[in-house]
């Protein structure tokens, strides 16, 4: 390779492992499939990487897909540290990543040692927008009988009681919601060794949390996503997701120049 293409080239890196020898992953590498996803080691620890055009890839799900896809092969055999997507070394020079890996090695590590034998577990939980309006007026008497004496009423003459029966089912969803999410966390919460509560979007969404789950303990906070579930599913929408990259309790922000 002449200095023209070293200038043109770099290094993606996808994350770090607890690994001492160099060893390639069946994979295809984010950006040119016929691209090898290899390692590159310091002492007992690698980086998990791939030869990479110069260039910030956009957050397009062609590529984040392939970075996904790479974590998730990685993950079958090892722990893994996930870095930043789009991260790439401005070289193709193998030494600099092993130095980094050595100036970093006591972080890389620790943080090893904190996620070892532990997994990320997703859990979004959605309202059931038509159950869960028929639950506030079965549970709050007040609001149903607000709402029953209306029923023959002219509206326009009623404007403002229906203004404050509005407020009051706003104000009762709101309470039933954190309800339902203290329910959830307190029986999940013990199950689980960190939890990180991620910010909802959307109006129907009442919890969207991760948690970091000792492999051990994996079948018994499945069950418990089963019977909140069984014991919630007629008000809410469970959507579980297992094994993913931990970004949610460590993600990697490496610069290589």
């Amino acid at each position: 390779m002449n200095s023209s293409e070293k200038k043109e080239s770099g290094i993606y890196l996808y994350g770090i492992i607890r690994n001492a020898e160099t060893k390639t992953f069946d994979v295809p590498a984010i950006g040119k499939e016929n691209e090898q996803v290899y390692t590159i080691s310091y002492k007992d620890i690698s980086a998990v990487v791939s030869k990479s055009a110069l260039m910030r890839y956009e957050a397009r799900r062609l590529y984040l897909v392939a970075h996904q896809l790479v974590l998730e092969a990685v993950m079958r055999e090892y722990t893994v540290l996930p870095i930043r997507f789009s991260t790439i070394s401005s070289t193709s020079d193998e030494s600099k990543i092993t130095r980094m890996l050595e100036h970093e090695y006591a972080v890389f590590c620790r943080l090893l040692e904190r996620l070892e034998g532990k997994k990320e577990l997703g859990l979004k939980v959605l309202t059931r927008e038509d159950t869960i309006y028929n639950h506030i007026l079965n549970t709050y008497d007040d609001i149903r009988t607000l709402k029953k004496d209306l029923i023959n009423k002219d509206p326009k003459k009623t404007q403002g009681q229906l203004r404050k029966i509005g407020e009051m089912v706003a104000a009762a969803l709101s309470k039933e919601k954190e309800l339902l999410k203290k329910s959830m966390l307190d029986l999940l919460t013990p199950l689980a060794e960190e939890v990180k509560i991620n910010e909802n979007f959307g109006e129907r969404m009442l919890l969207n949390a991760s948690f970091l789950v000792r492999k051990n303990d994996e079948t018994k906070f499945d069950a418990a996503v089963a019977s909140l579930d069984l014991q919630f599913g007629n008000l809410a929408l469970f959507k579980y997701t297992g094994t993913l990259p931990p970004y949610n309790f460590v993600n990697l922000i490496i610069r290589i120049h």
